[in-house]
């Protein structure tokens, strides 16, 4: 048993290589099975086909990114806020050490759309809604999320999250603001004649931002229009 444990573990790590240097669709599964040095028929046998690998990846992915949202919530003597926002950055990090893990989850995201739309469902490679790893990840794709959601009820509870929040929407919310964040910090880059802004001063702006909005402290000041008199 230990042993079987053992190949796919190598096998599974020779795809997350390959796939981080050439790609997803310039990897052949006799490439995964060369790296891993195995035979063609024994990765065939742990896995059917490519995209039962690529399954089998994202659920990894899912298993360690809900371990980085546990340990977050885990974290003593922090208040809903503090959890939250340390989350941010730990997503970021993964993201940046696990890029292939990262892209997966995004990547199954994008699948459960197409997934839970009967009209789109049909567009799913089959092979794909026939890996058990795929059946697998429909049962545990929230489960990130559901500590995340608890984080903001901790925050709603302790006062350093303003109570008229929902804790679901709040989270999902927060976590559609960390995606596109994430996605933007390559791209980002702004030199103007007053302002410089980069990776490193957009973390702590959009930071604060999102501290600010979940404190409800972020108010919008109106400028006063000051009327001068002749008399």
């Amino acid at each position: 048993m230990a042993g079987e444990k053992n190949k796919e573990k190598l096998i599974l790590d020779s795809a997350v290589a390959l796939f981080t240097s050439r790609g997803y669709l310039a990897t052949r599964m006799e490439d995964v099975a060369m790296s891993a040095g195995i035979s063609k028929g024994l990765t065939y046998f742990y896995y059917k086909n490519k995209e039962d690998l690529f399954m089998a990846l994202t659920k990894k992915a899912f298993d360690q990114f809900k371990d980085e949202f546990r340990d977050v919530y885990r974290s003593k003597g922090k208040s809903g806020l503090e959890m939250i926002s340390d989350l941010m950055v730990k997503i970021v990090a993964f993201a940046k050490a696990n890029q292939v893990y990262y892209d997966s989850i995004l990547n199954f995201l994008d699948l459960l759309k197409k997934y839970n739309n009967p009209e789109t469902r049909k567009l799913i490679d089959p092979k794909t809604l026939e890996s058990t790893h795929f059946q697998k990840l429909l049962e545990i794709h929230h489960e990130p999320a559901k500590i995340g959601i608890m984080m903001v009820s901790q925050g709603i509870k302790d006062g350093s999250i303003r109570a008229e929040l929902h804790a679901e929407i709040t989270f999902y919310t927060i976590w559609s603001m960390i995606i596109g964040y994430e996605k933007m910090l390559g791209p980002i880059e702004f030199e103007g004649k007053d302002f410089k802004l980069h990776a490193e001063n957009w973390e702590l702006g959009f930071l604060r931002l999102m501290q600010e909005m979940l404190k409800g402290t972020l108010q919008a000041t109106k400028k006063t229009t000051v009327q001068g008199s002749l008399f």
